[in-house]
């Protein structure tokens, strides 16, 4: 059996690269925050966003999708909420649970930032070749399909 001692002296294990790269993902995400008016935003609402989506979701569906426990959720929705970002409607299907909705405020936030996500993948690419980082993102997705095919 292999172990992390074996591997190439000339990379890091898996964990450490991806764990790194996210880093350096959210840093550069994260830069022009408060020159694009989003300057109240912290990290940790970042992973509110990056997982509600264009749609309405309910609170229990979003922690389960960021991984958050509900109580933490709903903290970052209630200041997402108080900042102008997101709304709770009531579910059509269920009087008694309430949607998460992007105002347009959160709606213009995650166009800025799908942007935004262009300009990173466009550099990395610039970094080690457009058709290597294609590649490299298509691993990427083939193992999270088959390590979680039901996402």
């Amino acid at each position: 059996m292999t172990s992390s001692i074996d591997l190439p002296k000339d990379r890091q294990a898996i964990g450490q690269l991806l764990v790194r790269l996210l880093r350096e993902f959210r840093a550069e995400l994260a830069a022009p925050r408060a020159e694009h008016g989003y300057g109240d935003l912290r990290d940790a609402h970042m992973q509110i966003f990056g997982n509600i989506g264009t749609g309405e979701m309910r609170l229990t569906e979003l922690a389960a999708r960021a991984q958050l426990s509900l109580a933490a959720t709903s903290e970052l929705v209630n200041e997402l909420e108080t900042l102008g970002y997101l709304e709770r409607r009531p579910d059509p299907t269920d009087g008694r649970a309430k949607q998460i909705v992007l105002t347009a405020r959160g709606r213009k936030l995650m166009a800025d930032a799908g942007g935004r996500v262009g300009e990173i993948e466009a550099h990395w690419a610039s970094i080690v070749g457009a058709e290597r980082f294609h590649a490299t993102c298509q691993v990427l997705q083939e193992l999270l399909d088959g390590l979680d095919p039901s996402h």
